[in-house]
């Protein structure tokens, strides 16, 4: 299965409605402001084993690190992130706070493909 619009994944988010995930991807917007693919891997850190299905929609980096092969200090704040979340307690908001930084990942990774 190939996630093809950002509405699809948002349909797969709502489903899994996970509030780790929320904190870790609320923990990474915290500690790497700018870094908006590891965020959006911090929202689908749970859905890992699932991670080829997004390779298209996010690329290949999100995939990367979901399937834990990115630079070493990519993963270890992904890793210290989804453990930190598994704790930490404060509002992480709600999944729509992450439909803008989805389709700005996907939008740039769309762009992307289009050069290649």
């Amino acid at each position: 299965m190939e996630l093809r619009s950002v509405d699809e994944l948002m349909d797969l988010l709502h489903a899994c409605g996970s509030e780790h995930a929320l904190r870790t991807a609320a923990l990474l917007r915290r500690s790497r402001p700018a870094d908006k693919e590891l965020q959006v891997a911090g929202l689908l850190l749970g859905l890992g084993p699932a991670a080829e299905a997004f390779r298209g929609l996010l690329g290949d980096r999100v995939h990367r690190l979901l399937r834990r092969h990115g630079p070493t200090t990519d993963d270890d704040l992904l890793r210290l992130a989804g453990e930190d979340g598994l704790t930490a307690r404060f509002d992480a908001g709600v999944l729509e706070d992450w439909r803008a930084v989805l389709e700005l990942v996907a939008a740039h990774n769309s762009r992307l493909e289009s050069v290649d």
